[in-house]
């Protein structure tokens, strides 16, 4: 087992008005000594921006805005924009995040240059509904059952007021181009997918519907283990390793008390990201304390960000819904582990 220390919680609710409700989910990415940590900042009535602070070094707080960075502008965000995920591309940040208008769940991109002035892209995902996708997706091979289940679940079969679409989210871009293309992860219940572009001009209709027709070539990871059987979702942005890279993910299995959702970790090939390497056969970690065990949704760990000091990765999740926690470990105790479950 990997000795992995739970730091604790970084974040909590303020009073102040648009995060006086819960902080969760937070994307990460290192500038030198510093971080920069954007999250879903939730304020009374579940409605959701997206808030700033900056940590000196991993750990400590430095500066917090006192109003969020990005907000609701368009009706398909009209509830919220959530769970932001930060990578940087040839001089370019790329801020994905989910939004949502009270019925449906997508992945949208913003991109920045200084990480202060943000130009919108919209949504990156398909605009499907359900039928739409499944009559795609059956054209070239039988389509899991939990997609129909999960969808479902979500309400995506019956909008009365509004059409209801395929939810797809937890988009997640790598950090450099590989082989001259931008890839990234997405998630439609209950596996991760994979999808790579020249630039994002190519995103459209044509683009989601050519992709869902060979669905079953682009699911990159399938829930495996008992801890990750119910569903699984990209987390933190890929990190780049001499063994490949190396992916810290969500898994999700069903218990008497509800869903738990853990930290699993995963290595995909550095040429091929769509090839699975390993994964870990155990949860890197699970909800334990009490600020993971209750709060806003009990029993959830949920990482979006990481960065690395010398050694040492430090992975900030969200925890129960409610708050913001980090935890460290060693990455080569963690690479060598995954190498290891390769033998086995």
């Amino acid at each position: 087992m990997i000795a992995l220390k739970k730091v604790g919680i970084l974040l909590k609710k303020t009073a102040l008005a648009f995060e006086n409700d819960g902080v969760l989910n937070p994307a990460a990415i290192r500038d030198g000594e510093f971080v920069h940590i954007f999250y879903r900042a939730v304020r009374k009535g579940n409605y959701s921006t997206i808030g700033y602070c900056r940590l000196e070094g991993p750990l400590t707080v430095k500066e917090r805005n006192e109003t969020p960075v990005l907000i609701p502008q368009f009706d398909y965000e009209s509830h919220g924009v959530e769970d932001p995920r930060i990578t940087h591309i040839d001089g370019v940040y790329y801020l994905t995040f989910t939004t949502y208008d009270g019925l449906n769940a997508m992945g949208a991109l913003a991109t920045s240059t200084d990480l202060i002035n943000w130009e919108r892209k919209g949504l990156i995902v398909p605009q499907f509904s359900y039928e739409e996708f499944r009559k795609l997706a059956e054209c070239n091979a039988p389509l899991n059952e939990k997609y129909l289940r999960y969808s479902a679940h979500n309400k995506i079969l019956a909008a009365p007021d509004k059409k209801a679409l395929l939810w797809d989210k937890n988009v997640v871009f790598f950090p450099r181009r590989i082989n001259g293309k931008l890839y990234f992860l997405h998630r439609i219940r209950p596996d991760i997918q994979i999808a790579s572009v020249n630039n994002l001009q190519e995103i459209t209709k044509k683009f989601w519907e050519n992709y869902f027709l060979h669905l079953d070539e682009n699911i990159v990871l399938q829930p495996k283990h008992e801890h990750e059987v119910s569903y699984i979702g990209a987390g933190c942005p890929p990190i780049e390793t001499e063994h490949g890279w190396l992916l810290i993910y969500h898994g999700v299995h069903d218990s008497p008390e509800g869903y738990v959702y853990s930290a699993c970790a995963a290595l995909l090939d550095l040429e091929n990201p769509q090839k699975e390497i390993t994964r870990l056969p155990y949860a890197l970690f699970k909800p334990e304390h009490e600020w993971e065990l209750n709060g806003e949704v009990n029993n959830v760990v949920f990482p979006t960000g990481a960065v690395l000091f010398d050694d040492t990765l430090y992975i900030y999740y969200g925890a129960a819904d409610e708050r913001i926690a980090t935890a460290s470990l060693s990455i080569k105790e963690l690479l060598s582990e995954l190498i290891k479950s390769i033998k086995k």
